[in-house]
């Protein structure tokens, strides 16, 4: 931070006073200085390279941000030694400037429906891109518009006269020094979007474009010189690098949120209004019930999320590391485990930041508060690398397989190992709802308990509404469609338990008594949080009887009071500088009015004491009035 902060020539301008232009203009230019500095400063580490480029950037969406994440992982992971050794050292230098081209104007998370292709001539030993359709043009890719060189294009492959199906190739798209856009390629910006100004999301068109085999990353899939095609051990192996930025997008949800949080808590503890005693000052809103209501479970659930990005990550990591070794295992729970907590995190935290900026008023409509800006930029996290509902579904597919399986006699291991006591709970809800009610309600543990319980019910309950709907219609296809509501149901509530169950895990590593005690306050507002939000689920499987739910309100409230003294030291302990968080209302020393003022002097409307429209416009029509 300090190699940022004292750095004169990384001083952020307001962006909100900028046009779109300057704003891409401002983010390449830090974006430079950042790989300039990197350098200089020697920063290799991974994680030591992630926060820089964070500091650097300040509220700047980067540009680069593909080349560094998903091109960059896709030639570090799917290509052979030889073609790591030629595209490494040019990516990792920044001759190659890269972008991940794979959405297209009429496709995006049904990957099978993408259509450009790539049509392999043995004669020439190159592949020949097309875009065959006003829908097959690459639509989306970020940096792709002004910044990229290259891209990594999936295609859908054909050779020997059959089509393979979706693989990746690395494509120039423009002429480096030059930049201009090699013939056959046509390229620019999209235009503008809800948010995301500094980024030149893009376009790319192929006209017979030609490329060397080699180009084609190989390490699982590949085409012999006569046009012979050796297949991957699983087809997932190619989908290695949407996997890691879901995983990453987990991490994000966490980190936006708390953002928000520290923003709309900072302010709610500045803010006076109203009265809560006639004739006493106006007090703090944050002691408002309701605030706390609106603001304490969102803080309690970044929390939790930053748990399950630390675990998304380690994992991730972990298997990838089985799967180099050739062990292939846990390759189908990754993928299952990384689409629905993506989807689940980013909508909860997506829905979240909208209600903290709600909860700051007025204020919070004012680009000034950073809210906005916080939200449009997240928003998109939604749909890209796989629409939410869509990730729910792939999630869901996994909990039927792995139902069906215990349902045969096989155990199931990972998260989903709770389906091996299926048989078993038949009479566990009555156990459970007989427990004292103290246990349950204030021990994080049995709340774990309680989550699974509901999880299981649920994925059981879509399971068996799919086979039912199977039997009556016998189209798979049609039955899974009548069920997907079904279906996302159970997917949400699993993901519900994992975020529970690592969120309960982590107080186990807390030595320090004190730090203990407001982190199971934590804990327990968010499981309890949930099962208020939910409580047909646990009544109606009977893990709950209509007592304990009541209090479970009762708990909830008590804990916003319990929470209200440290909310504040919450969300200081996030670390995140005035800087990098962007917001007048979030202000670490909370002058906020002064600050306010101080920023909206800075409007280019204010340049002048009297608009040139005024005389333009207005004085003519008042003359004729």
């Amino acid at each position: 931070e300090a190699l940022v902060l004292n750095d004169p020539e990384f001083q952020h301008e307001d962006l909100n006073f900028l046009s779109r232009s300057q704003r891409y203009e401002v983010a390449i230019r830090k974006s430079a200085l950042m790989v300039m500095k990197l350098r200089e400063y020697g920063i290799a580490d991974p994680d030591e390279i992630y926060w820089f480029k964070r500091m650097c950037l300040g509220s700047c969406v980067e540009p680069l941000g593909l080349h560094f994440s998903m091109f960059t992982n896709a030639l570090q992971n799917q290509c052979t030694v030889t073609q790591q050794d030629k595209w490494l050292p040019l990516t990792y230098g920044l001759q190659i400037i890269g972008t991940y081209a794979q959405t297209e104007m009429g496709h995006g998370t049904h990957l099978r429906g993408l259509e450009t292709t790539a049509t392999y001539d043995p004669a020439t030993q190159e592949f020949i891109l097309n875009s065959p359709t006003v829908t097959s043009i690459k639509w989306w890719p970020g940096g792709l518009g002004k910044t990229s060189n290259y891209a990594i294009v999936l295609a859908q492959l054909y050779t020997q006269g059959q089509c393979k199906g979706l693989h990746a190739f690395i494509v120039p798209i423009r002429q480096m020094g030059t930049h201009e856009p090699l013939p056959g390629i046509t390229v620019g910006d999209i235009g503008p979007k809800f948010g995301y100004d500094e980024m030149d999301n893009g376009y790319l068109k192929m006209d017979n474009f030609r490329i060397p085999r080699e180009n084609m990353l190989m390490k699982y899939a590949k085409v012999e010189p006569d046009g012979t095609y050796v297949k991957p051990l699983s087809d997932k192996l190619t989908y290695g690098t949407m996997v890691f930025i879901r995983s990453l997008i987990v991490g994000d949800s966490a980190r936006s949120l708390c953002r928000a949080c520290t923003i709309a808590i900072r302010y709610s503890s500045v803010r006076h209004q109203s009265e809560l005693t006639p004739g006493e000052p106006e007090p703090q809103i944050l002691d408002y019930q309701t605030q706390q209501y609106k603001l304490f479970p969102l803080l309690a659930t970044a929390y939790a999320f930053h748990c399950v990005g630390a675990y998304m990550k380690k994992t991730y990591h972990r298997i990838t590391g089985d799967i180099n070794q050739g062990n292939l295992r846990e390759l189908p729970e990754l993928h299952a485990l990384s689409a629905g907590l993506k989807a689940f995190t980013s909508w909860t935290a997506n829905a979240g930041i909208e209600e903290c900026r709600m909860a700051c008023g007025g204020h919070g409509y004012s680009r000034c508060s950073g809210l906005p800006d916080i939200y449009v930029t997240f928003t998109p996290s939604c749909t890209y690398e796989g629409e939410n509902t869509v990730m729910m579904l792939q999630t869901a597919r996994f909990l039927v397989k792995s139902y069906t399986q215990v349902s045969s006699g096989q155990l199931v291991s990972g998260m989903v190992s709770y389906l091996n006591d299926l048989s078993g709970q038949r009479i566990q809800p009555q156990q459970v709802a007989a427990r004292p009610t103290a246990v349950l309600i204030n021990d994080p543990a049995s709340l774990v308990e309680a989550y699974k319980l509901r999880a299981s019910r649920l994925v059981e309950a879509a399971a068996k509404n799919l086979q039912a709907e199977l039997t009556r219609r016998k189209s798979q296809e049609d039955s899974w469609n009548r069920t997907s509501v079904d279906l996302v149901r159970a997917s949400e509530a699993h993901c519900h338990y994992v975020v529970v169950k690592l969120f309960t895990a982590q107080l186990s590593e807390i030595n320090d008594a004190a730090v203990h005690a407001v982190m199971s306050n934590l804990c327990l507002l968010y499981a309890l949080y949930g099962i208020s939000k939910h409580t047909g689920d646990f009544l109606q499987a009977g893990i709950l009887t209509n007592a304990q739910v009541t209090q479970v309100y009762q708990r909830v409230k008590e804990l916003l009071a319990a929470i209200r003294p440290n909310a504040v030291a919450l969300v200081d302990a996030f670390d995140f500088h005035d800087n990098h968080l962007g917001s007048v209302l979030g202000r670490y020393d909370g002058n906020i009015y002064e600050n306010m003022f101080e920023w909206a002097k800075k409007s280019p409307l204010n340049k002048t004491e009297v608009h040139e429209s005024f005389h333009k416009h207005l004085k003519p029509m008042q003359a004729k009035l």
